[in-house]
């Protein structure tokens, strides 16, 4: 479900330039995704070079990228403030929201986020939109999933159970929960919308992120746009 789009030197330049915002001394939360491997990477880079830095993974998948950059890794739990969290987005609109989760990693992705008194997103020209329109991922206690499925219908939501692509039956978090697409068009008010899904008894989290991002980096073919709010 994870999407792709965007050349690997687009993503390349937006995940370079997010890295560079790494200081000495820093917790870095380290994102999910294919264009934010590339700041993590670059991070690695800087700490074989001898940048002393410690990163906050937001799933099992950036936790082992980062073991084999040999970046010194702590949980969230471990430290009392994140200086900086680098993630990518699914889409990124025009206002500053973001739909994520395509990795299945929103929930883990929000708290570090949250923690972060920076947060930068990594992302290609494919994932500009004016409005969101993509599905927004709700991740969901399996034995809520009925209850959940009732409740984002009578929102005007088309939810659909995220199945897995190399196994049989659906697609588990790493926290052992499952995945709902849910698709509402155009969303005009993400942050009603947020509020709503937020309110759904057995949804863990959202992956509608409203007012989070403080600058956004848009690799291109070309160079680099910077987005910020």
């Amino acid at each position: 479900m994870k999407t792709g789009g965007g050349s690997d030197a687009a993503k390349r330049r937006a995940g370079e330039r997010a890295a560079e915002e790494v200081e000495d001394g820093m917790v870095v939360g380290l994102g999910t995704g294919s264009t934010t491997a590339y700041a993590i990477e670059a991070v690695g880079r800087a700490v074989d070079d001898g940048l002393a830095v410690r990163g906050v993974p937001t799933s099992f998948s950036a936790r082992r990228l980062a073991i084999e950059r040999s970046i010194p890794l702590v949980g969230l739990d471990e430290v009392e403030r994140v200086d900086l969290a680098i993630d990518g987005a699914d889409q990124v609109a025009d206002d500053g929201a973001l739909v994520k989760g395509g990795g299945a990693a929103h929930a883990r992705e929000k708290l570090v986020a949250a923690a972060a008194d920076r947060f930068v997103v990594v992302a290609d020209p494919s994932k500009r939109v004016d409005r969101l329109e993509r599905s927004v991922p709700l991740e969901v206690l399996p034995d809520a999933l009925p209850v959940v499925t009732r409740a984002v219908r009578a929102r005007s939501g088309e939810p659909t159970l995220r199945e897995a692509v190399h196994k049989d039956g659906p697609v588990v978090t790493d926290n052992g929960n499952l995945v709902l697409d849910c698709a509402f068009g155009t969303i005009d008010d993400p942050e009603a919308l947020a509020t709503a899904l937020a309110t759904i008894p057995g949804v863990v989290e959202h992956g509608l992120f409203v007012d989070m991002a403080d600058t956004v980096y848009v690799g291109t073919d070309e160079g680099l746009e910077v987005l910020e709010w």
